[in-house]
Formats: structure tokens, C-alpha cells, sequence
């Protein structure tokens, strides 16, 4: 999942720990980058574990799913908490808290695999995500950014804001399809008419879509210099949308890795979609992101949604893309709504 540009700074000449004050600490952003880069190495993790607990179980779609609805859950439950233990203990020791805590989960998984309880491999998990919720919601502060004091209720109220609801829609919807896209790739690829891999073969495909974010950011980084953020954003829904299409349409290596393509696609999604939402808040950017980071929980629904679709027309996965389609489709609109500045 990419990581979005802070929206704000302040020009006080002074400030305190408690308005935010930066970090002067050498190396810190190094800390920062490795922090983000195992939450990304986690968080596509479950893209491997997902179908492995599905065959040990013996889950349908939706079963298999709730890995990434408690993994996503998180975002939502953990983010008023964890920022409330941030204040009180500082954003550093929060963070060495957090990672205590992602170790816990991990030391869960011991116990799981010994008395092979989905719950308690679903428990892991949330606990793992709890860490990366908390982090997210202060990245710029542990970056060295200083922002308003946020607020909740603040919000909310810009969601009245024509711009920024419909952004912040597009986050939860973006970060829906990308999850559900990513869930059902081993499954996708598995499939006789599509690619028909064993399931270790699939699995080592998954790096392909990743790794497509990767270079689509490199590459959107240069493209948005020069055009449009909203044209771009809606070029590449658009994109997206025709891979699915060109995926459930064929067979064989064309249906799957057109599938995989799609991580190129998703690369510039999220911070275009959170920068365009956010444009011209002023003070109120702290408050948007926090909003923000509440719409990360259509990682937990969306793929909800298609494993239970799946599930309902005998296990049709490209029937079941159908909804993240739909999401990329409002994501498109959304560009073209976006295009002109706010």
C-alpha cells in the first residue's frame, strides 16, 4: 500500500512536543522507511497466507476473506486508541511499543499452527495490523512534519465537502480492490483456463504485482510532473478496469498476467487520490488525514464483499471482479471530478 505526502506544514519558528514538533533525531527517516517496509511486506504477506489457511480449513471465499477483514479492522478500531497512547507516551516510544506488539502477533502464530484455531491465526493478525494503524496515523510527525491538532469530529465535518468525501470514498474503495485483487491472485492463477499453477507457483507470482506498484510509482512520479493529477488518476482507473476485463475475457497467460498488471495501475492511485482530497484544506489537514486513514478500512470490506460474491455464483473469481471494478470505475470519476485544482 503506498504512502501518502503529508499536506501540511507550519511556519512556527517554536514549536512544542505537544503541537507536534519535529524529530531532531539523524537517521530517522531511515527508521520511518524501514517501518513502512515491513507493514508493505506484511500486509502483501497475506496474500500468501490467505489461500494456505483456506485449503488447511477448508474455508469457502468469504471465510478466507476474514484474514484481511480483521488485518483492515485495525485501521478502524485501533486508530483512536493508539493515538491517544502516542500523546501520552510520544511518538518514538510509541513506536517501540507497536513493534512489541507486532512481534506478540507474530508469537502468536505458534500457538495457532499448534492447535490449528483460524480464530487465533485471525487474532495474530489483527494484532500484527494493530502497529501499522498506529504508525500511519502519526507518519508525518515521526517524518518531522508538524500539523494542527486534529480532531475526529473535524473530520467528519469535512466530509460534507464535496471534494474531499468523495476522495475519501475513493481511498476506501481503492484500497478495497487492491486487497481484493491481491487476495485472490494464487487462487486466480490456479484456475485450468487461466494459468493452471500449483499453488507454491501462483505464490511466486505475487511479487509480480507488487513489484508492478513499485515501478508505477517510479514512473507515475515522472508522469504527474507534467499532466494532471485527476487525468491521471482516471487514466489509470481506466486502466485498471480494462485488464480486468481483458483478464476475465481470455484464457491463459493472457487472463493472468493481465491480472498481475493491474499492480501497475494501482501504483499512483493513493497518494493522487489523498493528495487531490486533501488540496487546499489549510489547518484542517490534519483532520482529513485522519479520515483518511479511517477509509483504509475498505481493505477489510471490499474483499468481504467479493469473497462472498465468489461465493454466491459457485466460485466464479472473474464474475467477482466485477466488484472491484466498480470501485475503479467511481476512482475514474473521481479523477475527472478532481482534475481542475480545488
Amino acid at each position: 500500500m503506498a504512502i501518502a505526502p503529508g499536506v501540511a506544514t507550519s511556519t512556527d519558528s517554536n514549536p512544542t512536543e505537544e503541537q507536534g514538533a519535529a524529530i531532531d533525531a539523524p537517521g530517522l527517516n531511515y527508521f520511518v522507511f524501514a517501518l513502512f517496509f515491513i507493514f508493505g511486506g506484511i500486509t502483501s504477506l497475506n496474500d500468501v497466507i490467505l489461500p494456505k489457511l483456506k485449503e488447511l480449513f477448508t474455508l469457502n471465499y468469504t471465510q478466507a476473506m476474514l484474514i484481511q477483514f480483521c488485518f483492515f479492522t485495525a485501521y478502524l478500531v485501533i486508530g483512536i486508541p493508539g493515538a491517544q497512547l502516542v500523546k501520552r507516551i510520544g511518538y518514538m516510544r510509541g513506536a517501540v511499543v507497536g513493534l512489541l506488539t507486532m512481534m506478540t502477533g507474530c508469537l502468536l502464530f505458534i500457538p495457532a499452527s499448534q492447535t490449528a484455531t483460524y480464530g487465533l491465526f485471525l487474532f495474530a493478525l489483527f494484532v500484527l495490523a494493530v502497529i501499522a494503524a498506529v504508525v500511519w496515523s502519526f507518519r508525518n510527525r515521526l517524518q518531522g512534519e508538524k500539523h494542527e491538532q486534529s480532531s475526529l469530529t473535524g473530520g467528519f465535518q469535512l466530509l460534507r465537502r464535496p471534494r474531499f468525501g468523495y476522495g475519501a470514498l475513493c481511498i476506501f474503495l481503492y484500497v478495497g480492490a487492491e486487497v481484493s485483487i491481491g487476495s485472490l491472485i494464487v487462487s486466480y492463477l490456479m484456475q485450468n483456463h487461466v494459468m493452471g499453477l500449483g499453488e507454491q507457483a501462483a505464490g511466486n507470482m505475487i511479487p509480480l504485482y507488487w513489484g508492478g506498484a513499485l515501478v508505477g510509482r517510479i514512473i507515475g512520479s515522472l508522469v504527474l510532473r507534467y499532466t494532471s493529477p485527476g487525468l491521471v488518476l482516471a487514466s489509470v482507473a481506466a486502466g485498471a478496469i480494462a485488464l480486468l476485463a481483458i483478464s476475465t475475457h481470455t484464457t491463459g497467460t493472457t487472463s493472468g498476467y493481465s491480472l498481475l498488471a493491474i499492480g501497475l495501475m494501482n501504483s499512483i492511485m493513493f497518494p493522487t487520490i489523498f493528495s487531490l482530497a486533501c488540496e487546499k484544506l489549510g489547518a484542517k489537514a490534519a483532520d482529513g488525514s485522519g479520515i483518511i486513514n479511517i477509509a483504509i478500512f475498505g481493505g477489510a470490506v471490499v474483499p468481504l464483499l467479493t469473497g462472498m460474491l465468489a461465493d454466491a455464483t459457485g466460485g466464479n473469481l472473474a464474475l467477482a471482479m466485477i466488484i472491484p471494478a466498480v470501485c475503479y470505475a467511481i476512482i475514474a470519476g473521481f479523477g475527472i471530478f478532481a482534475r481542475k485544482p480545488a
